[in-house]
């Protein structure tokens, strides 16, 4: 078996396949163009999010029978298209719940107390300290959107910070009501109880634009909103006009619709926080993103 790591990987995790006897062929800078010329001489390909696998690189593939996607969502990926010719797609969901879960939470404090901003104004020679009064988070209502492994991780740390956390999915999970204290609600009323607002929902095209104006206007004048999970289900546009009508006290994104996000202009404004979709961006992560990579193809290749 020949495998294709197109984006960077672990070198453990590299070893760990090659002491299987896998043929790894490690590019983790390739092209697009590269790929649809060189692609065909592989059985098996991994990725991260970097790397987009659509149909007509799949059809330049003819051999192709494994894609791997070390991380979470599998968007970057024609899933459907990838099984109509028989190739097996896996993933590592579980790897990094914990750290982007972690960097939700940092995001959290950064708003309620504005550290971002007030390390900028010490910088700039300021003494600001009757400009950054925060607010405790608390006793303040936390809504997840989606609760799958990122979400759960995040309602555990927010109840054990003493949050009151309601969440929506389309299966409620009363077992899980029950063992932390928190309640199910509709969307629309999670839009409207919700001081903070916190996203972890795949990217599809049920999720596209999730949180809009319309979902806006709903929402408690000065709430703030998270998206640690997929880029596309924030309007960005309409959280920009939100946060400029002073309806939307602030946001922390680490993903976009379109990536790299380098020039919107909700960064133009002081109240948003972001970061380039770094959620599971941690060197327990990578490990774990690593070895579960490696376990998959070990795995596939002695079918």
């Amino acid at each position: 078996m020949k495998v294709l790591i197109c984006d960077a990987t672990e070198q453990s995790a590299v070893d760990q396949i090659e002491a299987a006897g896998i043929e790894v062929d490690n590019r983790p800078d390739v092209t697009p163009e590269q790929l649809m010329q060189i692609l065909r001489d592989y059985d098996g390909m991994v990725v991260r999010s970097r790397t987009k696998v659509r149909a007509a690189l799949i059809d330049a593939a003819p051999g192709l029978k494994v894609i791997v996607r070390g991380g979470v969502g599998l968007d970057n990926i024609d899933v459907q298209y990838a099984r109509s010719k028989a190739i097996t797609v896996l993933n590592t969901p579980a790897a990094s719940s914990d750290s982007v879960a972690e960097l939700t939470i940092g995001y959290l404090f950064a708003l309620a107390r504005s550290i971002p901003q007030m390390t900028a104004s010490m910088k700039a020679g300021k003494w600001e300290k009757k400009a950054f009064t925060g607010s405790e988070i608390a006793g303040k209502v936390l809504g997840i959107v989606g609760l799958g492994r990122i979400g759960l991780a995040t309602a555990r740390r927010a109840r054990a910070l003493g949050m009151d956390v309601i969440y929506y999915r389309r299966q409620r999970q009363p077992e899980i009501e029950a063992e932390l204290g928190i309640e199910y609600a509709a969307l629309d009323e999670l839009f409207s109880r919700s001081d903070y607002i916190s996203l972890h929902v795949p990217a599809t095209a049920e999720t596209r634009n999730l949180l809009n104006s319309a979902a806006i206007e709903k929402m408690k004048p000065g709430v703030f909103v998270i998206n640690c999970g997929r880029g596309g289900t924030v309007d960005e546009d309409a959280l920009y006009d939100g946060i400029v009508a002073g309806k939307v006290a602030g946001a922390a994104l680490d993903v976009f619709a379109d990536e790299p996000s380098t020039g919107h202009k909700l960064f133009e404004l002081k109240q948003v926080l972001g970061s380039p979709h770094v959620g599971a961006a941690t060197r327990e992560a990578q490990e774990r993103v690593g070895g579960e990579v490696a376990d998959l193809l070990i795995q596939f290749s002695r079918r």
